[in-house]
């Protein structure tokens, strides 16, 4: 076991649901072993301006319920440039930090790779609404904006049915249309829309004219923001305009990224934090934790990034160099997976949403 006598823990990007209880899992995991915590407030802003706090037990206490991120966050584009990865280093050192825990999403891992090879030991957890760390199969957050996105379709499709009206509804997600997909089907929509898979328009306005004069009388359509900011709203004029049907525009936007954890996400941060902290005492670094198929494992850094890009079509020349054929294939075989999958909830949608 990796000699450690003081980490840092920080979060950083986008906030969600289940971060304050990675904080608690790594804090009271490595405390059990002897090594100090402390919190990095802000994310990597915070790293370089040394705005930290040394955590006890007690310090996490009551926190494991609580949305957001107890640690804060913010962007850090001074991060990004040589300076500020070497104030951020200098901090370190100053501080006596000798690894990092980062909770966040890809541009979290990308901090935390820039600092374990200049020397600062990090391991990552995947904390995103957004479910878009393709090496995972489950962010934290993920369940919990899943849940608030259902509960406000459903009161949502209560008016709709009172009025005869159709709601297409835009939900977060950035360019993954995990959370769209996973809440069409779990609320019964009539259709879903998501930049990973084409659309069809034309299709959806028969759907709605064919169903109402069967007599349905409410409709939901959801859109992924990754469509952009015009689509839904444009969307929502053309049913109207086209079937008859009354139709109202709904973006739930930040609220999704609040509100108390589901159980499954404070497990699932609560296993993530413990296992990460195991794994940098063992002296692992530069690696993200995944789930998959119920299991905790973890893979390289880099290898996440550059799957990531291999799933949302951004390969850059060069990205796959430094990987042996293997590990291509691997890539290619978790794209895949995942692709099929998004694509069976999709077409599953569009049949049972009559």
């Amino acid at each position: 076991m990796k000699e450690f006598k003081k980490i840092g823990v920080l979060t950083s990007g986008g906030d969600a649901p289940g971060m304050n209880a990675a904080v608690r899992a790594v804090t009271r995991a490595a405390l059990a072993h002897g090594v100090e915590v402390v919190a990095i407030n802000r994310g990597y802003s915070g790293l370089i301006a040394k705005d930290v706090k040394e955590l006890s037990v007690r310090d996490v206490s009551n926190i494991l319920n609580r949305g957001g991120t107890v640690l804060f966050s913010d962007r850090c584009p001074e991060f990004k440039t040589e300076e500020g990865m070497q104030k951020a280093i200098a901090s370190c050192r100053e501080l006596n930090i000798n690894g990092i825990i980062a909770i966040g999403g890809d541009g979290t891992f990308r901090g935390a790779t820039d600092l374990t090879v200049r020397g600062i030991p990090c391991i990552g957890i995947p904390g995103t609404i957004d479910n878009d760390i393709t090496s995972t199969e489950n962010t934290i957050g993920f369940d919990t904006a899943m849940n608030t996105t259902l509960n406000m379709i459903d009161c949502l499709r209560d008016t709709c049915e009172s009025h005869a009206r159709c709601n297409v509804v835009e939900v977060m997600g950035r360019n993954a249309g995990d959370l769209a997909a996973y809440t069409a089907l779990a609320s019964g929509a009539t259709a879903v829309v998501i930049a990973e898979l084409p659309f069809d328009e034309e299709k959806l306005i028969t759907k709605i004219r064919t169903s109402r004069a069967l007599g349905k009388r409410n409709f939901i359509v959801v859109v992924s923001e990754g469509m952009g900011t015009e689509f839904a709203p444009a969307l929502t004029e053309r049913i109207e305009k086209e079937t008859g049907v009354e139709a109202r525009f709904a973006r739930f936007a930040h609220v999704v990224r609040g509100g108390t954890p589901t159980l499954r996400d404070r497990m699932l941060a609560t296993r993530m934090g413990e296992y990460a902290v195991e794994r940098l005492l063992e002296g692992k670094s530069n690696i993200v934790i995944c789930e998959k198929g119920g299991n905790l494992t973890y893979t390289d850094i880099c290898f996440a990034l550059i799957v990531d890009r291999m799933y949302k079509n951004t390969l850059k020349e060069g990205d796959l160099d430094a990987f042996t054929a293997e590990q291509v294939e691997e890539m290619k075989a978790i794209c895949a997976k995942k692709k099929a999958l998004i694509t069976s909830l999709a077409a599953s949608v569009d049949k049972l949403g009559l």
